[in-house]
């Protein structure tokens, strides 16, 4: 994990929000019997992230993810947010040229993206999260959530995966060797 030293805005946000969250947590139960903490929440971290777009995400993909949120924001105090969530194919296709024009070839940009027919945020599978205590977090007790960080160069990217704690790989490229060593075997 990156060296990360706390600010102090960010105790801040995680206090505000967790506040903010206890106190919309009546409101939330006329709203959501049975469900208040979640849909506190939910709504608590909406205005710490108003940017976020969860949109594209699988059914499984997205109820995993803001269960997990809110459980760390609830009984953890963490926040967890969403920087990068599903993407289309083009913006994927963007995304891997760009890092093909920075790195200089095909296969070095391949050690930091993948091309979108082989990336799992196309698939509404992938999330990329922020601050850093949340992904923390999330290395911790995401599969509980089926939520796993697949890869060791980037600590903010986790892939939901029902069926279970996927191979963690040195990096995105890693994935071909994986599948490779799977269809030898």
């Amino acid at each position: 994990m990156a060296l990360y030293r706390s600010r102090r805005r960010d105790a801040i946000y995680r206090a505000v929000t967790r506040l903010l969250a206890f106190a919309l947590a009546p409101v939330a139960v006329a709203v959501t019997p049975g469900r208040a903490r979640h849909t506190a929440c939910q709504w608590a971290l909406a205005l710490r992230f108003p940017a976020e777009n969860l949109a594209g995400l699988t059914p499984a993909t997205r109820a995993a993810f803001e269960a997990a949120r809110a459980e760390a924001l609830w009984r953890h105090g963490e926040l967890l947010g969403l920087t990068s969530g599903h993407r289309d194919f083009a913006t994927q296709a963007a995304l891997f040229a760009a890092a093909v024009e920075r790195a200089g070839s095909v296969a070095a940009a391949r050690r930091r993206a993948l091309p979108p027919h082989e990336s799992r945020h196309v698939a509404g599978l992938a999330l990329d999260v922020r601050p850093t205590e949340g992904a923390r977090w999330l290395e911790v007790h995401g599969a509980t959530y089926g939520l796993y960080r697949r890869y060791d160069n980037e600590w903010w990217h986790f892939e939901y995966c029902a069926d279970g704690r996927p191979a963690r790989l040195a990096h995105p490229d890693d994935i071909r060797t994986a599948h490779q060593s799977v269809s030898v075997a």
